[in-house]
């Protein structure tokens, strides 16, 4: 049993389910926010229902965030240990960073958001909510600055075989950090957006008909419409950018073998590495160089220009193709469910029915665009740096085997967890509709905020 392979599938199968939380609390701080602002502005009290209906999902995948992010990070000491001994100086103070700035900002002030409406004033309350969201989004801003400087390098020198930076502003904000930024704000944006739409279209299947319920749906449906096509241009300038530079994780995307002009955007192709051919190819003439020159004859990199310097192919070239579907598919969804509740404010059955599992669409989308991103970066583990091989311990193949298979089935299990509870919060939320009692206020009352709370 090969170590290396198997420390790869560990750290990979840890980071997949690992981002699955922060995917969803990044954007869902922002969310939780919103209904608390509206809440605040009108008194309705539909608005903090859907807040304390949403809270719980929000603290739920900030604990399971946390306990997958741990067991990551002591993998950078037992499988990974060339990785810290080489470009530790610069990896070690921007995850310090998203701990100090961050995580406390996080952990301290959601206590307050959980339990504290009615104990604090309205303000407080209302404060610890926009602490908890900045945080989630100053901590995606260092983890993707470190991520982005492993794709993209910069600001740093190597002495005595060890990376020491020279510019942290350089570190920080290089090539290619603001647009694998906004790329995964966005996306987290579309996770939430649709985990929102699917769980209330649970309840409206369920004959849920309550004001807290409509006014979630139609927040997560108008928000994925709305952010949708934006990330379809933020991706194509993604796109751009890396072609500029890490042009063989584009050739992989694409399945391209030969530089030249007038390359065919690839569909569908079963890519062979070993003939250097794609075999049962369907492809728009002239595609590639439109989407990535803006012109049909713009010159497109190709695989063989890069021996023994390229990633794999096929996952880089199906992640891609299967990121870029759901995301079609998110299009048409979202379109679809926001004209309806606009025009005739329901949804038909149908539209509902596949509202549902399109709840997880943006998982899907996330972890086919990570594995593009991650796998395209191969052989490297630090683009030009340190290769994926230097960096592995000497551990036994058999121990990673063993912790692996652990890993597995622990995730599974818990993931079938988290998704019940997910499950069993809409089906009470569908039950109790507004009736429920919020927390600190008594069933039979509802006051608004008062003036200066």
């Amino acid at each position: 049993m090969d170590p290396l392979i198997l420390s790869r599938m560990q750290f990979g199968a840890n980071i997949s389910f690992h981002i699955l939380f922060p995917t969803i609390t990044i954007a869902l701080g922002w969310v939780l926010l919103f209904f608390k602002l509206r809440y605040n502005a009108t008194g309705d009290s539909a608005w903090i229902r859907a807040y304390f209906t949403w809270v719980k999902v929000f603290a739920l995948s900030f604990a399971m965030g946390v306990v997958t992010g741990v067991t990551m990070s002591f993998q950078f000491g037992t499988n990974w240990p060339g990785y810290m001994e080489k470009v530790g100086n610069i990896a070690g103070p921007l995850l310090a960073y998203e701990i100090l700035t961050a995580f406390f900002l996080e952990a301290a002030f959601l206590g307050i958001m959980l339990f504290g409406f009615r104990r604090v004033s309205n303000r407080i309350h209302t404060l610890a909510t926009v602490l908890v969201a900045g945080g989630t989004t100053v901590s995606a801003f260092w983890i993707i600055a470190l991520n982005s400087w492993m794709q993209t390098p910069a600001g740093f020198e190597i002495r005595d075989g060890v990376a020491h930076a020279v510019d942290w502003w350089a570190i920080v904000f290089n090539p290619s950090m603001p647009y694998r930024l906004t790329h995964m704000l966005l996306a987290s944006g579309l996770t939430v957006s649709f985990l929102i739409a699917g769980l209330s279209a649970l309840r409206y299947l369920k004959g849920d008909r309550s004001e807290s319920m409509w006014k979630a749906l139609r927040t997560g449906v108008f928000t994925a419409a709305i952010l949708i096509p934006i990330q379809i241009f933020a991706g194509d300038q993604h796109g751009l950018n890396t072609l500029e530079h890490q042009p063989q994780k584009i050739a992989a995307m694409e399945a391209n073998w030969n530089t030249g002009p007038n390359v065919p955007l690839v569909l569908f192709a079963l890519p062979d590495e070993a003939a250097k051919e794609n075999r049962f190819e369907i492809a728009i003439p002239d595609g590639a160089s439109l989407v990535l020159r803006h012109s049909t004859s713009g010159v497109v990199p190709g695989l063989n220009d890069y021996p023994g310097n390229h990633p794999p192919v096929f996952p880089v070239f199906w992640g891609f193709r299967i990121m870029v579907g759901t995301g079609i598919l998110m299009l048409i969804v979202s379109w679809s469910a926001a004209f309806f509740l606009k025009r005739r404010h329901s949804l038909p059955k149908p539209l509902a029915l596949l509202m549902v599992p399109m709840g997880l669409s943006g998982w899907l989308a996330t972890l086919a665009g990570w594995y593009t991103t991650e796998i395209g970066r191969q052989p490297w583990l630090v683009t030009g740096v340190l290769k994926t091989a230097d960096a592995v311990g000497p551990v036994a193949g058999s121990h990673v085997a063993l912790t692996l298979a652990i890993y597995l089935i622990l995730y599974a299990l818990l993931l079938i967890a988290y998704l019940g509870v997910l499950v069993h919060l809409a089906l009470k939320a569908a039950k109790d509709g507004d009736s429920s009692p919020l927390p600190g206020v008594m069933k039979t009352a509802m006051s608004q905020p008062a003036a200066g709370e």
